[in-house]
């Protein structure tokens, strides 16, 4: 009986994953389908110079992090309370009628607030994750991990080659319109076919995150983790608003910018999905610390060359070899959160680490905007080559403390 109950068990959370990972999947799809362009989607809307159109794609990108960023806290306490599959549906539905109405903007201003609207309510991804933490055997924590990581790549990967495709032949309009019905579907199958073994707790009996952290075996690493969350993310998304310039920029404002743009934007992707789930299953083997400071020490290494690209090409190879890397990096950081915080507090820790994920979505885009404007589209990567080997630092110190 013990071992039947045991197998559907596992059915179930077996089952879960598929349809989270289809749901993370569509969501990373959708977002790279429409975010690699928008600084060529703002330019429609109005006539700017260099420096407001960078400005302007730079709020319009981070914005969305930025309230993120300040209500993923709330978002984490009532998931621990109320469960986090419901939290994925409020994602999942709002972020349909928001990325839905962008497509529809009239001006800069409106993009910006329905920017901020979609990022207040966003975090489909992050509670997918904490989900499935609570529902996963420990000794499965890194290949799980791992395996949701590949959902969030492939999405990245496919979604600027169909964006740029879909510009290209029918206009920027179209692929937000076409996102905002993918996560109707999202929200669609999460709720009919997603389980959560969650009992519900009363406000009054959720301890404090203060009495946690004290009871925590390494308090100081899982704060350690939260900061390389933001430098991770601040890395990888310093670029982001303003690649397709950069890109445009590189050939000579000739040829089909939307399509060689997509490429570019996506090549990580290929590089992450090929490394993902084997990174996976190493973790499980030989821990996450050391898979973490190995990505660090390669991101920080890859992204020195970029500096000196003259052609597209260029730039998508050695954003391939980024993506070798960050395939070891947020996976490593989510399963050293999962093995060492109990799981009634994951909704909260990992809310956490979502704030300080937006957080680097905010201060990325920003910083590379600043930096753009100020010298060059290929200073950015100087910089961030600096923010990824000061964490690296911090990582060992604290890791080789533990």
């Amino acid at each position: 009986m013990a071992k039947e109950a045991e197998e559907r068990r596992q059915a179930v959370w077996k089952k879960s994953f598929l349809i989270l990972w289809i749901g993370c999947f569509i969501t990373a799809l959708g977002y790279s389908m429409t975010m690699p362009f928008i600084s060529l989607y703002l330019d429609t809307l109005g006539h700017f110079n260099k420096w407001e159109l960078n400005l302007y794609s730079g709020i319009a990108f981070s914005i969305t992090y930025l309230s993120q960023a300040i209500v993923s806290p709330f978002w984490g306490n009532l998931a621990d309370r109320k469960g986090r599959k419901l939290m994925c549906l409020r994602a999942s539905g709002v972020m349909a009628f928001t990325i839905f109405f962008v497509g529809m903007a009239q001006s800069v201003l409106m993009v910006i607030v329905l920017r901020l609207l979609q990022g207040a309510f966003s975090g489909y991804i992050n509670n997918a994750t904490a989900l499935m933490a609570g529902e996963t055997p420990h000794k499965k924590s890194g290949q799980v991990m791992g395996n949701l990581m590949t959902a969030n790549v492939t999405g990245t990967l496919l979604g600027p080659l169909f964006g740029g495709l879909i510009a290209g032949a029918v206009g920027y309009r179209m692929t937000f319109f076409i996102t905002g019905i993918l996560m109707g579907l999202v929200f669609v199958m999460t709720f009919l076919y997603v389980t959560e073994h969650f009992t519900p707790i009363p406000a009054k009996k959720i301890k404090p995150m203060g009495k946690i952290f004290h009871e925590l075996r390494q308090p100081k690493l899982i704060i350690v983790m939260f900061l390389t969350t933001l430098f991770v993310q601040s890395s990888l998304m310093s670029i982001s608003p303003i690649i397709s310039l950069l890109v445009r920029q590189l050939m000579n404002g000739q040829g089909n910018i939307s399509l060689v743009s997509g490429f570019v934007a996506a090549m990580p992707g290929f590089g992450t999905l090929l490394l993902a789930s084997k990174v996976g299953h190493l973790m499980d083997k030989i821990g996450p610390e050391r898979i973490l400071l190995t990505g660090l020490l390669a991101t920080a290494i890859i992204f020195v060359p970029m500096f000196f690209v003259t052609a597209p090409w260029q730039l998508g190879l050695l954003r391939f070899l980024l993506g070798l890397s960050s395939a070891a990096m947020l996976p490593a950081v989510q399963t050293i959160l999962t093995l060492d915080v109990p799981s009634e507090a994951f909704g909260r820790i990992f809310s956490y680490n979502q704030s300080f994920q937006a957080a680097g979505g905010v201060a990325g885009p920003m910083v590379g905007s600043l930096v753009s404007s100020l010298f060059s589209y290929e200073t950015v990567f100087l910089v961030t080559a600096m923010l990824i080997a000061i964490d690296l630092m911090i990582v060992t110190r604290v890791v080789r403390k533990g």
